[in-house]
């Protein structure tokens, strides 16, 4: 009975997760008439500020510890500059018009991670998973040709975030206490940049808007709650379920550009999500036959 009320709350707190990181773009949309890079630097700053009083809350104290070894204090800078950079670069994709272009990017995150596990690893792929990553850099290749470019915005945000996700798998170390000393890092260079801003008097934080200021304050919510429930969710359930889950926040992503902002779905577009639909779909088949087959080999 506990298992299963265990595992209920798990996919809960996936669910809740995924559904915030699928809608943020609406979110973002509040913002789109301050810059990027200082909607940037208040989503860092107000993230520390959030993860102290989490920290404080949940009792959990290793944060100066994951400091002091030069190991882990080497990945968590890495890390750090991983997730700034997706952050930054998702607030530019939204209020750029190109969410449909993100949500591409975050498809195909799940297969880079296999490139990753599989280059870096040396992790061995099935037929199916190696079937997956080609048609997907099939669609990619097909993407670039057609729109005449690569499409940078998807590629850098699945690469960043790819790495991000390998840095934190070889470091080891807990999701929350790990996000705090990344946006500890970051936070000075965050914090100096909203003061320049506020010093030199086009800040948006007190000069604008009362909704403003109170939207780039909950920017520091709107990023680490999602993140807290997923590692809470992830402790819970199985790999594959959370591996199939991952795709509400994509489509969801997808659905507003294309509904609700009017973004462009064009034909070769069309093309190249129902390429990476079948990538995906052939990956998720891969984790869940591989799963059934490690509690079949694990019973008497």
């Amino acid at each position: 009975m506990e298992d299963t009320k265990n595992a209920t709350m798990g996919y809960v707190y996936a669910l809740q997760a995924f559904l915030t990181w699928g809608i943020l773009p609406i979110f973002w949309k509040l913002l789109s008439n301050v810059s990027a890079i200082e909607i940037l630097a208040h989503r860092i700053f107000w993230s520390f500020v959030f993860l102290i009083i989490l920290l404080l809350l949940t009792r959990k104290k290793n944060v100066w510890n994951l400091l002091r070894q030069k190991k882990t204090r080497k990945s968590l800078i890495i890390s750090s500059l991983l997730i700034g950079l997706n952050w930054g670069l998702f607030i530019y994709a939204v209020n750029a018009k190109q969410i449909v272009e993100a949500s591409l990017g975050y498809y195909i995150n799940p297969i880079v991670n296999v490139i990753l596990g599989m280059i870096i690893l040396n992790e061995k792929l099935d037929k199916l998973k190696y079937i997956a990553v080609l048609i997907a850099s099939t669609a990619v290749i097909y993407l670039t040709i057609d729109y005449g470019k690569s499409p940078w915005i998807s590629i850098v945000l699945a690469c960043s975030f790819g790495l991000y996700g390998l840095t934190k798998k070889t470091a080891g170390i807990e999701a929350i206490s790990a996000l705090a000393v990344e946006t500890l890092i970051l936070a000075p260079f965050a914090l100096g940049y909203i003061l320049y801003k506020m010093w030199i008097g086009n800040g948006a934080l007190f000069t604008g808007s009362i909704s403003t200021s109170g939207y780039l304050m909950l920017t520091g919510i709107v990023t680490t709650l999602p993140l807290y429930w997923f590692a809470k969710g992830a402790q819970r359930i199985p790999l594959s379920a959370l591996g199939f889950m991952q795709y509400i926040a994509p489509t969801l992503m997808l659905l507003i550009g294309v509904l609700i902002y009017n973004e462009p779905f064009r034909h070769e577009q069309l093309i190249a999500f129902g390429l990476i639909w079948i990538a995906l779909a052939l990956y998720t088949t891969s984790i869940i036959r591989n799963t059934r087959n490690k509690i079949k080999s694990a019973k008497p």
